[in-house]
């Protein structure tokens, strides 16, 4: 059973979990993304994402929490000037793990985790803000019969000039 089980322990001691949790955050700040196992993927994430979410408001505060967790004072300039202004508007989700397979020596699941704003591949630079995903009913219905009404005097208009080039 895993009742109150909150953490992955890898394994490790406690300050070995912490130390390997800290230097596997820092490289991926610098690198963006980073090679590891799925098990140490999803410890990574549940261990970066909120200091992301501190580093969207800078204040000495913030920075100190950060330091703390991180221990890199060049990853937490990093985290602060480069990666947090990318995600100021996101709200939360700012990794990705994406599974590539088995190692061969040992056959361990393995994956990529990066920054999701800095792929870009799945976010080309040309690309604008994204739309927001939230829709109310009553903007669709509306915006539904006025699309059905001009659909429907569209193709007459389109009749009317093709007769005319016959």
């Amino acid at each position: 059973m895993r009742h109150g089980k909150k953490v992955n322990h890898l394994g490790r001691k406690t300050a070995h979990r912490k130390a390997m949790l800290a230097n596997m955050a820092s490289s991926l700040i610098e690198h963006k993304r980073i090679n590891t196992t799925v098990a140490k993927a999803k410890a990574l994430k549940q261990f970066i994402e909120p200091l992301i979410t501190k580093s969207k408001e800078d204040t000495t505060h913030n920075r100190r929490l950060v330091f703390a967790k991180l221990r890199n004072k060049y990853a937490v300039s990093e985290l602060f000037r480069e990666v947090a202004p990318k995600v100021g508007d996101r709200p939360g989700g700012y990794t990705r793990i994406i599974k590539l397979g088995n190692r061969l020596g040992d056959n361990a699941d393995m994956a990529l985790i990066e920054l999701v704003d800095f792929n870009e591949i799945y976010n080309p630079k040309g690309e604008g803000k994204k739309k927001s995903t939230r829709r109310s009913r009553r903007g669709g219905k509306k915006n539904a019969t006025e699309t059905a009404a001009s659909e429907t005097t569209a193709p007459k208009a389109e009749d009317k000039s093709s007769n005319e080039e016959e």
